[in-house]
């Protein structure tokens, strides 16, 4: 009897190991523990930047200003001014919020991959990479267009039109709000920044074969009504901003085709060279 019990217990546990194995729950719940673990990574980072962030708020709102404050350079008198009590103390929340984005990207991004990585075969890995390294890169130099470029520019527009006092006309000076001014700067960035990623949207679109390069071609003076339309949605109500969006969304259009015109090129080759081998 105890020699056939013995020879039994093997074969039921090689059989409870094969029905964990097949049981579809197991790899969803380690999916959800890696998920839970990445995502409590990138909490993490993005709190300590945001602390660290909050510490140096008034230097980081500094920063903002510079172009403003640029354009007043010379003139007494100039001010940012906030009429509730609390409206700096949540202007500088949204500051350390805004940096701890930026700062705490490359953890996340980094976090996402790891966690898409493991699924992926070498060379979708080689694939997506540049995507997410290219990224930020795209985000940062629109942030960086426009902090640069367009900021001076539209506040010197705005600021055109303030009047001096005289006999017949009272003075207008431009006063900004601390709030109303972060927002129109973090708008703009991120309008600019988000606009700046349209080549890895397309590129990555065309890879997988959701938008063929001829379509593109085909649409493309419909994209560039929607570039103007887009421009004048999320700038300003100048046309300066408004151009100044509007013109690197449909070069950067046309940069999207050509590069993905030159990597279809190369991946038919890719192929050409493998069928001959």
């Amino acid at each position: 009897m105890s020699d056939g019990s013995e020879a039994v217990r093997p074969s039921e546990e090689n059989q409870k190991d094969a029905e964990a194995i097949n049981d579809p729950e197991l790899p969803l719940l380690a999916h959800l523990v890696e998920l839970r673990r990445r995502l409590l990574y990138s909490a993490g980072a993005l709190l300590v930047s945001f602390i660290v962030s909050f510490y140096f708020a008034g230097p980081i709102f500094n920063f903002l200003v510079n172009p403003l404050n640029d354009l007043w350079q010379g003139q007494e008198g100039k001010r940012l001014i906030y009429t509730a009590m609390h409206e700096k103390f949540f202007t500088d929340l949204k500051v350390a919020f805004f940096a701890a984005g930026f700062i705490s990207f490359p953890i996340v991004a980094n976090q996402v991959w790891k966690f898409v990585a493991p699924g992926l075969y070498s060379s979708e890995k080689w694939a997506f990479l540049p995507f997410l390294i290219a990224s930020p890169i795209l985000f940062f130099a629109g942030g960086a267009f426009v902090y640069y470029l367009v900021l001076p520019i539209a506040w010197e527009f705005f600021a055109g039109f303030q009047q001096m006092a005289t006999g017949s006309q009272i003075a207008i000076e431009l006063e900004p709000k601390v709030n109303e001014y972060l927002a129109l700067v973090m708008r703009l960035i991120f309008a600019f920044g988000l606009s700046f990623e349209l080549p890895v949207i397309l590129i990555l679109l065309t890879r997988a074969g959701l938008v063929s390069i001829e379509f593109l071609k085909q649409k493309r003076r419909y994209a560039f009504v929607i570039a103007f339309v887009v421009a004048a949605i999320l700038t300003p109500p100048d046309p300066l901003s408004q151009f100044a969006l509007a013109i690197p969304i449909i070069l950067l259009y046309e940069i999207s085709i050509w590069c993905s015109i030159a990597l279809e090129r190369k991946r038919v080759a890719s192929e050409q060279s493998e069928g001959d081998d």
